[in-house]
């Protein structure tokens, strides 16, 4: 007997046993071909009755009512429930009755999948169903689903909805609270959207290298790792912007990349450190072009997902259609603090920060302090579509110096309810000057700035052989996918996100229940009565749990000595 099954588990395997008895595989390995869904019935039946005469059809049992020698019961697919009708002498036309009598009615479970075959029809009251001609089992449920329960409007009270058991136990979460799939498809539609948008520009789709041995291209603290063939360090990329760029000097008018990033720095509602973006580098363009690009590519994206521009959000209206409001760096920060942080040094605005309670710390540079005020007293102001530009050389050195403004570069994020979904440059092209700026945060990682950029001398070296004037843009598909979806955690859009490691419930050995007198056998039945632990068994009532342990015997049919009630009392002393 399996110590860590519940009840369920155990009748759901001992079914399993039976099926099998019975000459039934419960995971046949054949293919079962269905040619119709549950949301292809439902919307098409009654205007094209014919073509719904012979079908078949597979899902999971989600209800079952039972009555005598016809039954109902829902099943899902992958589109939705329908109901199926099932009568013992339309699946079982013989003598033989077993696979309706003691099939369908006794070993199966909610959870278990069935293939049907059959014809659709409209039942006395109304409903849309299928009549079962035939009927396979295709894989057995061991585990019981949770049972959500609606109350008659057919709104849920008391679903499956404790978020770490939902993002932890996605594959139930689903099953079980299958709306939330609309979140997915709608993450699907956002990326199929966009890379149909770009391939009908002419630009191309790659892929580049997820194992870099240099961390370039962000600002972020990597995860390292250790290749053992090449006994080299390799680090989980933080971005693919230097390998991109290398393939714009290869000649590429256009490239674009939709992957997983890497960062290991801190999880919240916004963050996961697995996390996707798309990143597109096109040559002859600049961050000017480029704020017209991705208005008309979001806005796309929201007609396809919404059929319209705006897109609700909370209590908020996003409008993605453009143009969208552009202040600079400095003018934001002065427009929302009343200060004028432009020609402020370190000192000054270390200074700043202190007047305006803002933490910061002694690795920080001109353009980390100047990014700590905008991040506490801008970002939550800027609700829609905002531009952002013109930054602090010192924030940006992967960008082209300013074209009239002294100290600034040519650079663009984007922010919508305050947080940052895109990031563009005018791609610094200057060799020289690119090395000097990727120095410049050498100096930094030396004071301690873990989030510094490394010397990537493969990628000056490509620069050096010529890179055309390029604009570059990244775009957080987690966060695009949240505001299309009107979701407040990254979770939610994430089907796997990042979690802490599951809870184990401490396991006591047995030989801690036999050292009282308990016989081994029945440690597991004290297990399953809920006693986990001796002091759980001490702290019950010795006369009740004699009764139960009877009373268990039975239900599990166990063929193990019954303890006296003498012996069990001794177990209390």
């Amino acid at each position: 007997m399996s110590t860590g099954l519940s009840e369920q588990e155990i009748l759901r395997r001992e079914a399993m046993a039976e099926l099998r008895k019975l000459g039934i595989d419960p995971y046949p390995p054949e293919a079962f071909e269905v040619n119709v869904n549950a949301q292809d019935i439902k919307e098409n039946y009654e205007r094209d009755k014919t073509s719904y005469k012979s079908i078949s059809f597979a899902g999971r049992i989600m209800s079952r009512r039972i009555m005598g020698s016809a039954s109902f019961a829902e099943l899902q697919d992958s589109t939705g429930r329908i109901q199926v009708y099932i009568n013992r002498d339309e699946i079982c036309p013989g003598e033989d009755k077993a696979l309706y009598n003691i099939v369908f009615k006794k070993l199966l479970d909610i959870g278990d999948f069935i293939g049907i075959k059959g014809y659709v029809f409209i039942t006395k009251t109304g409903e849309i169903s299928i009549h079962v001609n035939e009927m396979k089992i295709l894989a057995k449920s061991l585990k019981p689903l949770p049972i959500v329960k609606r109350d008659d409007e057919g709104h849920i009270y008391d679903g499956f909805t404790d978020p770490e058991l939902r993002y932890r136990q996605r594959y139930v979460d689903l099953t079980v609270n299958p709306d939330y799939k609309k979140i997915f498809q709608s993450r699907s539609k956002v990326i199929n959207t966009m890379r149909s948008y770009f391939d009908d520009q002419g630009w191309m789709e790659v892929e580049t290298p997820i194992l870099q041995p240099i961390h370039g291209g962000a600002a972020a603290r990597p995860f390292n790792t250790h290749h053992n063939a090449l006994d080299m360090p390799l680090y989980l990329r933080i971005a693919n912007e230097l390998y991109l760029k290398r393939l714009i000097v290869a000649g590429f008018d256009g490239v674009y990349e939709f992957g997983k990033m890497f960062r290991n720095e801190g999880m919240d509602r916004t963050h996961n450190p697995e996390f996707t973006s798309m990143e597109i580098y096109v040559a002859y363009k600049d961050y000017i072009w480029m704020m017209a690009m991705v208005e008309e590519c979001l806005e796309k994206i929201a007609i396809a997902i919404h059929g319209k521009a705006t897109v609700k959000v909370g209590e908020h209206e996003i409008d993605f259609a453009g143009p969208y409001e552009k202040l600079s760096m400095y003018d934001s920060i002065k427009k929302h603090t009343g200060i004028d942080v432009s020609k402020m040094d370190e000192e000054a605005l270390r200074a700043t920060c202190k007047v305006l309670r803002i933490e910061i710390d002694s690795t920080m540079g001109r353009g980390k302090l100047i990014d700590e005020i905008f991040s506490e007293k801008v970002e939550s102001q800027l609700i829609q579509p905002t531009y952002i530009t013109d930054y602090p050389i010192e924030m940006t050195p992967l960008a082209k110096k300013h074209r009239t403004e002294e100290g600034l570069v040519e650079r663009f994020e984007l922010f919508v309810l305050g947080k940052e979904i895109g990031n563009a440059y005018t791609e610094l092209n200057d060799p020289i000057d690119q090395r000097e700026r990727l120095e410049e945060q050498l100096l930094l990682a030396g004071r301690g700035d873990e989030e510094a950029m490394a010397m990537d001398e493969d990628f000056l070296r490509a620069l050096e052989y010529g890179m055309p004037p390029t604009s570059g843009l990244g775009i957080g598909i987690d966060r695009l996918v949240m505001l299309m979806t009107d979701q407040s955690t990254i979770q939610e859009v994430l089907f796997f996100p990042q979690m802490r490691p599951e809870k184990k419930a401490k396991v006591i050995s047995a030989d801690e229940f036999t050292a009282l007198g308990v016989p081994a056998e029945w440690v597991p039945v004290l297990n399953k009565m809920g006693f986990k632990t001796p002091d759980e068994l001490k702290a019950g009532n010795p006369n009740k749990v004699f009764n139960d342990l009877g009373g268990m015997r039975k239900k599990m049919k166990l063929e193990i000595t019954m303890p006296s009630k003498e012996s069990v009392m001794e177990w209390f002393d």
